[in-house]
């Protein structure tokens, strides 16, 4: 048989076609468009979701056996805001989750009623991508808007609801709202009166692998597919790519060095740190997860290649670097800020280190060498309160270099392991529907048969002792420097 992931992301809507073997039929990727109507603000139109990805299918579907076709799954970009009215019909562009304009409900939530107050209702604390802000900014800024609520769902959900009728979220996505008691896998009543909503607003609540429903009769007709065709509730884009990685049962770990980059750890028990610095949530496998996200990972590289040394010959750049572990210059990731483990929009990059004697190759190996710091720092918060995986899934248009590959396995001193095929969350979509139509038993099981590893890179002794004592000088810099960039911002 063969299944559908859907996966919705910030710029486009990536489709894949699979079978229960893994093999891939097909993938068909349609763009839409992205809108800024203030600087800071971040939005999107859910019927243009829609419509891309119905056209997505159909495009997919052409030269498919369709009676083969037995679910359809979802990954879908989380946080953002979708409000209904009574009519369902979408009452306002959705609200992304890189939308910057809640800085003031994030306050009033982390300062008034409290980061430990918040902790204790949600496993974590407010962030201005986080759903909840984003409803006390509606309910704020635009209170017309505010009374004609009937429904408030995600992303991807929005496709979920248009293509079976099933008002649905699932415990991964919903963890990212601010709304959901993650521990106890129930909507926080508490959240709900802070927010001014009532818990029937919200949709209820599934496994990730969970059929919610079927393909409505006229979409199936459409599309040419039988209206048996079970449509699974789907996950958070993190937690579904994780389920594309194998990233499922206890003490499993995922890296992603993509434009952001996020380290995510998949646990059997629930955990939260002292500090907040990683998001506790639910995960698509039925337990939970650890994640750790900092806004900028390839992007890093990125940026030094295209606007510093004005070159897209990325490889070559990184040919001269040989001395690892060796090096003087030091580099701060935070371009954009940075969420975990600071939580400080006012960090920034720096270099630390330069002499007379500093190279080109010093300076590219600095960069690569502060992303993978940046990601230790993140891997010492879940060491410190018990979840510490000693090996790794790689993701990512980072992780197609082998030295930025050696040099993650050689900072944390984990194996890192390369997945044959990655295809993001759309992979995990199709993985999830599998389960929901019973080709598995388990979401672990499905990753088992499908997910294989291509290459490792283990950790060499000397070079993690080294590594080690550059960690310890790089980790005294964001202290050091902490004050200062709160006051040149």
């Amino acid at each position: 048989m063969l299944y559908i992931g859907v996966d919705l992301g910030t710029s486009s809507v990536k489709l894949v076609l699979m079978d229960e073997t893994g093999k891939i039929h097909g993938t068909v990727t349609k763009e839409y468009p992205l809108y800024f109507p203030q600087p800071g603000w971040s939005e999107q139109k859910p019927e243009d979701w829609y419509t891309q990805a119905i056209a997505g299918l159909k495009e997919l579907l052409e030269n498919v056996d369709k009676s083969q076709v037995a679910g359809i799954s979802f990954g879908g970009q989380m946080h953002g805001l979708v409000i209904l009215d009574e009519n369902d019909e979408v009452i306002r562009p959705a609200i992304l989750w890189n939308d910057g304009r809640t800085q003031k409900q994030v306050d009033y939530l982390n300062n008034e009623i409290g980061k430990e107050t918040l902790s204790k209702y949600t496993a974590n604390i407010a962030f201005a991508g986080f759903t909840a802000p984003k409803i006390l900014w509606v309910k704020e800024n635009e209170p017309e808007n505010f009374k004609r609520i009937k429904k408030i769902m995600l992303p991807k959900d929005y496709l979920a609801y248009k293509l079976s009728g099933t008002f649905c979220t699932d415990y991964s996505d919903a963890s990212g709202m601010l709304l959901l008691d993650v521990q106890n896998r129930k909507w926080s009543k508490e959240m709900c009166d802070i927010c001014g909503i009532t818990e029937d607003l919200l949709p209820t609540l599934y496994d990730s692998s969970e059929k919610v429903g079927q393909l409505k009769a006229e979409l199936a007709k459409e599309l040419g597919l039988s209206e048996n065709v079970v449509i699974a509730a789907g996950a958070g884009d993190n937690a579904a790519a994780a389920v594309g990685t194998g990233t499922v049962g206890n003490n499993k770990c995922n890296i992603s060095l993509g434009t952001s980059g996020t380290i995510f750890m998949s646990s059997d028990n629930f955990a939260v740190d002292s500090n907040n610095a990683l998001h506790s949530f639910d995960h698509a496998d039925g337990h939970f997860h650890l994640m750790g996200c900092m806004l900028s990972a390839a992007s890093c590289n990125k940026w030094w290649n295209d606007e510093i040394l004005k070159t897209k010959d990325y490889a070559a750049e990184q040919k001269g670097i040989e001395k690892l572990g060796e090096n003087h210059v030091f580099f701060l990731p935070y371009l954009m800020g940075e969420r975990s483990p600071w939580n400080n929009p006012n960090a920034r990059a720096t270099f630390t280190g330069i002499t007379m004697d500093t190279t080109r190759e010093d300076m590219t190996q600095a960069v690569l060498e502060g992303v993978a710091f940046a990601t230790r720092d993140m891997y010492e918060v879940a060491k410190s309160i018990g979840v510490a995986p000693k090996r790794t899934m790689i993701c990512g248009g980072g992780a197609k270099s082998p030295l930025w590959r050696k040099m993650i396995a050689n900072i944390l001193n984990v194996e890192v392991d390369v997945p044959v095929c990655e295809e993001g969350p759309g992979m995990g979509g199709a993985m999830l529907a599998m389960v929901a139509c019973g080709a598995y038993k388990s979401v672990e099981e499905a990753a088992a048969a499908i997910v294989k590893v291509d290459k490792t890179e283990k950790p060499d002794p000397e070079l993690v002792a080294k590594y080690e004592a550059r960690y310890q000088q790089f980790k005294t810099i964001y202290p050091a420097l902490k004050e200062t960039f709160d006051k040149i911002i």
